[in-house]
């Protein structure tokens, strides 16, 4: 007989926050180890241009910057002779962050045997010292620009293909944030708590403590990231909008930073003093506020010279620059104001970049960008952590979760010794060598793929220990290794008063004690075996033949 009080329990369909939860998991986990790269090389992007003097030692250091006017006629004075016959010069006038000019120039057209007049073009660059107008003898490095590239386009991969797929990850990033705050309905309350040596609840109390404190700015750099390329991403609305050629002529115009071409008439003409055209710019933005001098059919009677705005004072990234003369200096355009969604798109990219921040807010990008790492980063610990108490035996994963979790070890250990061992390629390589630009990306795909294959071929628990101990020593010894190879070791950085010089290492030495704690951590943390659940049909019959009894018995058991 049935009981008159039973009721029937229907089956419930899997709610909105499960369906967030297997979204957020496999959205993260797809693309994880991609994503936390992104973000590392990103957060080191920051400071790409200091990173950059400390990969170039060769470079002397500047106390005083001179004049932006006087470098720029120096440097033009310079080019006539060194580029003679390219169609286009590129100035980038020295700031605080990068003491120097660095200089980039068009070749003639040629022909595949190098022969003037074909359709081949080349690029050529050179670094000059500011004070003194003279082309410096730098070591050949992309410096920090390689993790800036790296961070959006997968340096060197091909750009499109490389661009492609960080927007593709970055879309995934956007999915597991929106996903995350649905699946959290108490993401607040769990920011101010957090459980030491509780396993898979610790891993779990970080993961959501980083992600709401930055979580505004994850958000934001995620979303602006997709912003700056959507032209690329999504072509179909300004195909739609824009249709006949001037409205497309109009929309380039606007978002570009250089002015409409112009063909060279052929006629010889010199040109005019440059330093009388940095000098308007520098009344009307402020004297260093000049970014840019950007000279088209230099020696030709149509030449032209655009001086462009820096980005270091406005929160815009949106072209302005004063159109020249360069043969009379007269002034011909101002361009300092475009269309509501070019300056929306121009402020989007500024918030991205963070090129107007001054020191402090630098910093503060830097940290918490550096949370945003360490929160996709315990993502993919806490998915493993998770599925191998559910394991049937831990011991023994199965070759997907194996596959998972020696990626992660790879992703996160193995990237920062790559990214040392980047650095350490900038000191050992010898400055003259030949390509050594490309050797230093090399050895850092060389060095990470090296980590792939060790974690491969070790226990995860030593893999994780043995690599992050590596990363602390290559860390720790890099700036013993820069006072040995070059005339910038700290002591004497500090006399020089060089702080970037300074900075670099002391930081260097912050990143070795934080990769030795986790490595101390790691070592530590005796992972807790669980037992299966004793079935209650089990304890009952236990119970029926001892003289236990039955609630000792299952409180033992609860023990």
């Amino acid at each position: 007989m049935t009981p008159a009080n039973t009721t029937s329990v229907k089956p419930q369909g899997r709610g909105i926050r499960q369906t967030m939860s297997d979204l957020h998991t496999w959205a993260g986990l797809l693309v994880g180890w991609l994503l936390y790269a992104m973000f590392l090389t990103g957060t080191v992007s920051y400071f790409k241009d200091e990173l950059s003097q400390w990969m170039r030692p060769d470079v002397p250091h500047q106390r005083v910057l001179p004049d932006a006017a006087v470098v720029a006629q120096n440097v033009s004075h310079q080019l006539t002779t060194l580029a003679a016959g390219s169609p286009q010069w590129s100035v980038y006038l020295p700031t605080e962050r990068n003491p120097v000019v660095n200089v980039f120039w068009r070749n003639a057209p040629t022909d595949v045997k190098g022969n003037k007049g074909g359709n081949r073009r080349g690029f050529e660059e050179a670094t000059f010292d500011p004070a003194t107008g003279q082309r410096l003898k730098a070591r050949e490095t992309l410096g920090g620009e390689f993790f800036y590239r790296f961070h959006f386009q997968f340096h060197p991969l091909p750009v499109l293909w490389g661009r492609w797929l960080a927007g593709f990850c970055a879309m995934f990033m956007l999915v597991a944030i929106i996903s995350g705050v649905i699946t959290h309905k108490k993401i607040f309350i769990d920011f101010f708590t957090f459980r030491w040596g509780k396993g898979q609840r610790s891993w779990l109390d970080a993961h959501n403590a980083l992600s709401v404190f930055g979580l505004p700015f994850h958000l934001m750099i995620t979303y602006t990231g997709l912003v700056t390329l959507m032209a690329m991403y999504m072509p179909w609305g300004a195909q739609v909008a824009v249709k006949t050629p001037a409205e497309r002529a109009q929309m380039s115009a606007q978002l570009s930073a250089f002015p409409p071409p112009i063909k060279a008439t052929g006629d010889k003409a010199p040109l005019a003093s440059i330093d009388a055209m940095v000098r308007q710019a520098q009344a009307r933005w402020g004297a260093n506020d000049v970014g840019r001098v950007s000279i088209t059919n230099p020696g030709d009677a149509a030449a032209r010279v655009a001086v462009t705005r820096g980005e270091a004072t406005r929160v815009s990234m949106s072209p302005q620059y004063l159109l020249f003369n360069g043969t009379t200096g007269e002034l011909l355009d101002v361009k300092d104001n475009v269309g509501a969604a070019a300056e929306t798109r121009g402020v989007m990219y500024a918030l991205h970049l963070g090129r107007f921040s001054d020191l402090h807010l630098r910093w503060l990008y830097f940290l918490v960008s550096l949370g945003g790492t360490a929160m996709v980063g315990t993502g993919l610990v806490m998915w493993t952590v998770k599925r191998r108490s559910q394991l049937p035996d831990p011991a023994r994963p199965h070759f997907g979760f194996h596959v998972v979790e020696r990626l992660n070890i790879a992703a996160i250990a193995g990237l920062s010794v790559a990214m040392t061992a980047f650095l350490w390629a900038n000191r050992l390589i010898p400055a003259d060598a030949a390509g050594r630009s490309a050797t230093e990306v090399d050895l850092f795909y060389g060095v990470w793929a090296a980590t792939l294959l060790y974690a491969l071929g070790r226990p995860a628990r030593r893999a994780w220990i043995e690599l992050l101990w590596i990363a602390t020593a290559l860390l720790t010894l890099l700036p013993l290794l820069n006072a040995l190879t070059t005339s910038r070791g700290l002591w004497h950085s500090v006399a020089a008063g060089d702080w970037v010089y300074v900075g670099v290492d002391l930081m260097v030495w912050a990143l070795a004690a934080l990769h030795a704690w986790l490595a101390i951590r790691t070592a530590r943390h005796k992972p807790k075996l669980k037992t299966k659940p004793v079935r209650a049909a089990q304890v009952a019959a236990a119970a029926q033949t001892s003289d236990t009894p039955v609630n000792a018995r299952l409180n033992e058991d609860r023990a």
